[in-house]
């Protein structure tokens, strides 16, 4: 299969599209976008001497913009779904090369993989050109095989950077790619340990409230904002490759931002925009610091919607 039929039924959970006219098209392998980072008490540097960087060789699932499912934003002019570190998804895989990718996750890459967004990039060429923005490196947690197809879940564990973008033959029909670690600068001192521990405080007290929601029987009680903190506290990884695990900060600070119970379109694009500024940030403090902000007006959502419950 060639590359430019395969990107027109990327996918993975919804029909192929009504065939059209072949496209030429180009994927630039582009790394995450930086914004200026705020100055802070915290001491954030970057270390004089960085070892070389670890790679892995890892099959990529891609999504496109307008594809997603639950969870979009409008980005540029286009519906992009991003998966963060600590986050859980369930994917229902059934197209044939989506299960090679799963099979070959679960044998031999150590129940892993990369998901990633196809962005396109507006320019004055006449081909299609995507971007790949927003790896993830996912660990599978569970499988459940389904009449047709398989229900997979799976965890973000670590932003990546994705090079040599590739597919090798029409026997391994879907995309690879070599992979490494993108983690933020180091960062300690004592006003990030109090910011955490208030990131925290505030999560559980978020959870504490939407046990008390009542919602209705077909809409599942989101518990999403436990489960990322619970993983992100985790005192071992031993299933993972450790050089890809961030530090209990960094996990930590992408945990605060989770669906919570009944939101809107408007409130799950407002996630979608805090989780964008969480990938491209490589300061830990400040995703903490937006993190108690984003939590914070969801409790503060919560408990406007457990008064008008008790009315």
């Amino acid at each position: 299969m060639a590359a430019s039929a395969l990107l027109r039924h990327l996918s993975p959970s919804c029909s192929p599209p009504t065939p059209q006219e072949p496209r030429a098209r180009t994927l630039h392998a582009w790394p995450a976008r930086r914004r200026r980072l705020r100055s802070s008490s915290a001491r954030c540097a970057s270390s004089p001497l960085t070892p070389p960087l670890p790679s892995l060789d890892l099959p990529l699932l891609p999504f496109q913009p307008a594809e997603a499912g639950n969870a979009c934003v409008k980005l540029e002019g286009s519906f992009v779904d991003v998966l963060i570190p600590s986050e859980s998804k369930n994917l229902h895989l059934y197209e044939a090369r989506y299960i090679a990718l799963l099979e070959e996750a679960l044998d031999k890459r150590n129940n892993s993989f990369v998901h990633f967004v196809l962005d396109p990039v507006v320019d004055s060429s006449p081909k299609a050109s995507f971007a790949v923005r927003y790896g993830c490196l996912v660990q599978i947690e569970s499988v459940q095989k389904l009449e047709i197809g398989a229900l997979v879940s799976i965890r973000g564990v670590c932003r990546v950077n994705i090079s040599n973008l590739l597919q090798r033959s029409t026997m391994e029909p879907y995309f690879r790619g070599a992979v490494s670690p993108m983690m933020d600068k180091p960062c300690e001192g004592i006003e990030l340990v109090r910011r955490m521990s208030k990131l925290k405080e505030s999560m559980c007290s978020l959870h504490s409230l939407q046990m008390k929601l009542k919602v209705p029987e077909d809409e599942p009680l989101q518990t999403n904002i436990r489960a990322s903190l619970l993983w992100s506290e985790k005192d071992t990884f031993e299933e993972y490759n450790e050089s890809f695990v961030p530090g209990l900060p960094e996990r930590l600070s992408f945990a605060a931002y989770q669906t919570v119970s009944g939101m809107s379109e408007a409130e799950l694009s407002t996630l979608q925009k805090y989780k964008i500024q969480a990938m491209e940030s490589i300061d830990t403090l400040e995703r903490v610091n937006n993190g108690i902000e984003y939590v914070e007006h969801n409790i503060g959502m919560i408990a406007a919607r457990l008064a008008i419950q008790n009315i």
